[in-house]
């Protein structure tokens, strides 16, 4: 098949404001793709696109060899993993683990009516182990930890078995244990040949999970850089991308950048 996601010359505009401006941009099967900028640069709006929850004001945007506009847009979304702040907001803090995982099989939140076979709640449950929160499959989802629920949304949107799973800040609000927690469950899904196409949003090199293979970099609704994430991920892109003269190190296949010449604790925001 062709691309999986791809945007052609994609500008959005919210009345004089310009938030993309002549993206583009495709993702093949197999790749693990981090879309990296700072606050403003235009990353959520990507994933917006790329879900089918956004038009854009000009270019075209084609998901799962589908051209959004053209399609309905209720058959493509069980296809698309997304575990994003927004959604994990309408999570009932009473709901069952379980259920939180089980009923994205039917792209709701809060179990109802509906019923579910075996074969269901066998995934849910099996998703839960992997992500390493099995054992809490009987708990109520408010009483989990940060990092905890964030393992679930990701065990949620992996439920449907979609062809591309879009990860929003997957990280944000994590302490340290947490954040390492997630990314070696991510790393570990990035390496299964078997998941499906991975994008992941964040402000952070550090919280690019080892194993993912390209980066998008956006400063201001442009395209700073964009290619394997070797050549994504340099000094010169993220300086220009931060307006911050920064240093970036990798160390067993992980990221770290900091303002140049500053201490080891500094982190590029």
């Amino acid at each position: 098949m062709g691309d999986v996601l791809e945007l052609d010359a994609v500008s959005v505009r919210r009345g004089t404001k310009m938030i993309l401006d002549d993206v583009s941009w495709s993702v093949n099967e197999g790749e693990r793709w981090v879309v990296l900028g700072p606050n403003g640069a235009g990353k959520t709006t990507v994933i917006q696109l790329v879900s089918g929850r956004m038009h854009p004001t000009s270019g075209s945007v084609t998901i799962i060899g589908e051209p959004l506009g053209r399609t309905d847009v209720a058959e493509l979304r069980p296809l698309i993993g997304v575990a994003s702040a927004a959604l994990a907001h309408r999570i009932p803090d009473a709901e069952k683990v379980l259920d939180v995982v089980v009923t994205a099989s039917y792209g709701i939140t809060g179990r109802w009516r509906e019923q579910y076979e075996d074969l269901d709640t066998d995934r849910a449950q099996a998703l839960l182990d992997v992500f390493g929160v099995g054992h809490l499959s009987g708990r109520a989802y408010g009483t989990l930890s940060s990092g905890e629920r964030k393992r679930v949304q990701v065990a949620r949107a992996l439920m449907p078995d979609p062809e591309v799973l879009l990860l929003d800040e997957p990280a944000a609000g994590l302490d340290l244990g947490g954040r390492e927690e997630l990314m070696q469950a991510l790393a570990e899904l990035a390496g299964d040949r078997r998941s499906p196409v991975m994008v992941l949003v964040t402000h952070h090199v550090e919280e690019i999970p080892p194993g993912f293979t390209h980066a998008l970099l956006l400063k201001e609704g442009t395209v700073e850089a964009v290619g394997p994430i070797d050549e994504v991920i340099t000094p010169q892109h993220l300086s220009r991308a931060f307006g911050l003269d920064l240093e970036v190190e990798r160390h067993r296949d992980r990221f770290a950048a900091r303002a140049a010449g500053a201490h080891v604790g500094a982190r590029a925001h």
